[in-house]
């Protein structure tokens, strides 16, 4: 069910897994009910209580799980190309990114507490539906309401998480480039001269902020051009491939395929 609707909501007591099976390849949002769950980010060991919101992102290096016997939680499991596709907004998903990255557990207030919780039950709603016709599409609504309260709860760590730690700083404004010339340019190296640093030191604040090189993000905001654009009918893959600055249509399909997994054309009859 996971990999054909891009996500799933699963309960630890009702459906006998444990949010830790999926870390390989799915991000991991977990909603704790009781009991208590500790873990190991590759870097500081976190102990989540009874209302706590845990995430576990793909690029985390998460290890040592352990759970007391009384532990229960709801999880959400997400396949990374539905989150892809189905992400409203890139400045707030990468500052929040960031966030997760040195908050992976955040306790929730009652307010906070009941928009996740909402956002829980309207995807195990949809979950549960038998029509197939718009399943997937209807999730991916779901997704994008549940992204944007996530994003409610963390505003205001997310406000002051910009000035208080000199990397993320540089990563937020090397990410910002990106976000504005992704088209025109996909060089780790253009971006390190932008910034006026090296791009052996770019890459080194990437890894230390995200545990991902500077390439990966690029070529995530690339994705994200690229999925935007096959979505747009109106526009053909010659004018795609002019507006995302490839020297000729073959270099553009290579591209593609390596990116998103499918060919330009094939990417759209899906």
């Amino acid at each position: 069910m996971e990999k054909r609707y891009g996500c799933n909501l699963l309960n630890t007591a009702v459906d006998g897994r444990m949010p830790s099976e999926f870390t390989d390849e799915y991000h991991v949002h977990i909603l704790v009910r009781r009991g208590e769950m500790e873990f190991f980010d590759g870097k500081n060991l976190f102990t989540s209580h009874k209302d706590d919101l845990v995430i576990w992102q793909m690029s985390n290096r998460i290890s040592r799980v352990s759970y007391s016997a009384d532990f229960e939680a709801d999880f959400l499991i997400v396949d990374s190309q539905f989150l892809l596709h189905y992400n409203p907004e890139m400045i707030w998903a990468t500052k929040c990114f960031i966030f997760i990255r040195l908050n992976p557990s955040f306790h929730l207030d009652d307010e906070s507490l009941q928009l996740i919780d909402t956002d829980f039950r309207l995807f195990r709603f949809r979950l549960e539906q038998t029509d197939e016709t718009f399943k997937r599409e209807a999730l991916g609504r779901v997704m994008q309401i549940f992204l944007y309260d996530m994003w409610t709860v963390y505003r205001h760590g997310l406000s002051s998480m910009e000035t208080s730690d000199n990397a993320a700083r540089i990563f937020l404004r090397f990410l910002t480039l990106v976000q504005e010339r992704v088209r025109e340019n996909r060089e780790p190296a253009y971006y390190a001269d932008q910034l006026c640093i090296t791009p052996k030191y770019l890459s080194q604040v990437c890894r230390e902020v995200t545990n991902l090189p500077a390439s990966e993000w690029i070529t995530y905001y690339a994705a994200f051009e690229l999925v935007s654009l096959l979505n747009d009918t109106s526009k053909t893959l010659t004018e795609i491939s002019e507006l995302m600055n490839f020297s000729n249509i073959s270099y553009f399909s290579r591209y593609v395929k390596k990116v998103l997994g499918k060919s330009p054309s094939e990417y759209r009859q899906q």
